[in-house]
């Protein structure tokens, strides 16, 4: 399988999940058959769509391979008639957000660096493609996105996206060591929900603690 053909597949194993996702989330919201399926779609191709914007790919994948957008429809439509067979839909839908994740943070990155953006600029373009799905799906469920929380999202795909970088600069971006990047990130996000693990919050104002004295100097 040549290179160009892993990433393929790869990009559509990682639209099948996040569509698998957003419905899921749609399911659990009650939203009826198109509702369901236009949030499969938007979470399994906004991160792409973001990226190949990003990267001037004109017009982006999501809509100039077919292949993108039935996989996202179909699978969508899959979950709505199989949910009943989904137990604990809200499970499979970390779950499933979690794989989305990985994968969507390693492909972004990989082809932001074939685009020959600079290592930072693909690290951040990794990132984004792999939380820009998750992002349009809570907010079209009306949910506080994901990566807005204290949870350990962003950060695991950055971290991703990081190890994708120093892999390719490496000379080892071949299947096997980016398989092993994504499960990292699959790896991270599952046990950083599993153990509670959060990013750093501000601290609470106290009830009784006074306010700072904003006045100026008092006139005479």
């Amino acid at each position: 399988m040549t290179a160009s053909a892993a990433l393929l597949l790869a990009d559509l194993t990682g639209v099948a999940i996040f569509a698998a996702s957003g419905a899921s989330a749609a399911v659990a919201k009650r939203l009826d058959l198109f509702g369901v399926v236009f949030v499969g779609f938007v979470a399994a191709l906004g991160g792409g769509i973001f990226r190949d914007l990003v990267i001037d790919e004109a017009p982006p994948l999501a809509f100039a391979d077919w292949r993108y957008a039935v996989t996202a429809a179909v699978t969508a439509a899959a979950v709505f008639w199989l949910h009943p067979q989904l137990a604990r839909l809200r499970t499979t839908v970390l779950v499933l957000d979690a794989a989305g994740l990985a994968l969507f943070t390693v492909t972004g990155t990989l082809t932001a660096l074939h685009a020959g953006m600079p290592p930072v600029g693909a690290c951040v373009i990794g990132m984004l493609t792999g939380i820009g799905g998750g992002l349009g799906r809570d907010l079209l469920t009306g949910e506080i996105p994901v990566v807005l929380r204290r949870e350990i999202y962003a950060v695991a795909a950055l971290v991703g996206a990081v190890a994708v970088v120093a892999l390719d600069r490496a000379g080892l971006a071949g299947p096997g060591p980016l398989t092993v990047a994504a499960l990292f990130v699959f790896v991270v996000r599952l046990v950083a929900l599993r153990r509670r693990w959060s990013a750093p919050v501000a601290a609470e104002r106290s009830a009784r603690e006074p306010l700072p004295d904003r006045s100026g100097p008092d006139e005479p």
